[in-house]
């Protein structure tokens, strides 16, 4: 008896100096690299506020905005890797950048600890009606009969809309005109107005145009169909097999944050990911639940750095 006692003595006060299965005991802060408003501060406040009401314990969302995200990234970096401040990145942040910039302040694969994926967002290929393509196939053999003449926008140089354009126009064998702005939204404006045939950026930007007739959607570039577009066929299904270009958003801590406390971190952000009304709300905003821990989130990093460096390198885009 009195060794079952102390064995079960022993094991009580290692788990209550256990950091790990204690977390979390005090304020946690998760640092947005991008403006408030915006769909990863949304996100990333919603995931906060529930996971606050489940451990009881307040979730601090703070701005630190600069550099489409760097500012924010190199700051977490410097930060002491105890697991209570974290940040979302996205694939920009953590795996189109190396590639987009010609030096970071920071390195995605040395200075970060993954976490978890929260969820992805597939882009959507829309054209202005005016333009006679009804479907992929017909619009990649417009292309081809107009090399270099067919125009679609994008949100800039270097942004993921860019990429996956020049990534799909590889892929389809085709050549397009890149017409770029500063931004989705002026973007979106002249391809509404016909000034531009084609643009592809993230599913939420044209859903609405594509509801009431303004843009039509030729394909979603996930390799499954969205619940938002269930009648859009992937690029995939239409003939580019294995073709995806999607955003994904996902939690990191600083390097050196301990395996114990990066798998308690994912674990409690994936519980409260899996809730009915979570995934509802996120679905609103054009993700699917991820949810995938710290070893899928690392690899996939691996393979969209990867892809994102030989699109870059085969697109002619100059890193900034």
């Amino acid at each position: 008896m009195a060794l079952a006692l102390a064995a079960a003595f022993c094991g009580s006060t290692a788990q209550a100096q256990d950091p790990a299965a204690q977390w979390p005991d005090r304020p946690v802060h998760f640092i947005v690299p991008f403006a408030v408003g915006g769909s990863t501060d949304l996100v990333m406040r919603r995931v906060a506020d529930e996971l606050g009401k489940e451990t009881g314990q307040p979730m601090i969302v703070e701005n630190r905005v600069g550099g489409g995200g760097l500012v924010g990234a190199s700051w977490i970096t410097r930060q002491k890797p105890d697991g209570y401040t974290l940040m979302i990145g996205t694939i920009s942040t953590h795996a189109m950048h190396p590639s987009v910039f010609k030096s970071l302040p920071y390195d995605i694969f040395k200075d970060f600890t993954p976490v978890t994926m929260i969820g992805t967002i597939p882009d959507l290929i829309v054209v202005n009606p005016q333009v006679p393509a009804k479907t992929l196939p017909e619009f990649i053999a417009l292309a081809k009969s107009k090399p270099g003449r067919i125009t679609y926008a994008s949100g800039g140089p270097g942004t993921s809309s860019h990429l996956g354009a020049e990534y799909f126009a590889a892929e389809a064998g085709i050549k397009l005109n890149h017409i770029p702005y500063k931004g989705s939204g002026p973007a979106l404006v002249d391809a509404l107005g016909g000034h531009v045939d084609m643009m592809l950026d993230v599913i939420m930007t044209s859903l609405e145009p594509v509801k009431n007739g303004r843009m039509r959607a030729l394909a979603v570039t996930s390799l499954t169909r969205s619940p938002l577009m269930p009648d859009v066929p992937t690029v995939d299904e239409l003939g580019i097999k294995n073709f995806e270009a999607i955003i994904w958003f996902a939690i990191y801590g600083p390097s050196g944050l301990a395996p114990d406390m990066q798998q308690r971190i994912a674990d409690r952000i994936d519980h409260v990911l899996q809730r009915p009304d979570m995934k509802a709300f996120l679905l609103q905003q054009g993700i699917q639940v991820a949810g995938t821990g710290p070893a899928q989130l690392a690899a996939q990093m691996r393979t969209d750095y990867a892809k994102w460096k030989h699109v870059v390198e085969i697109s002619g885009f100059e890193p900034q």
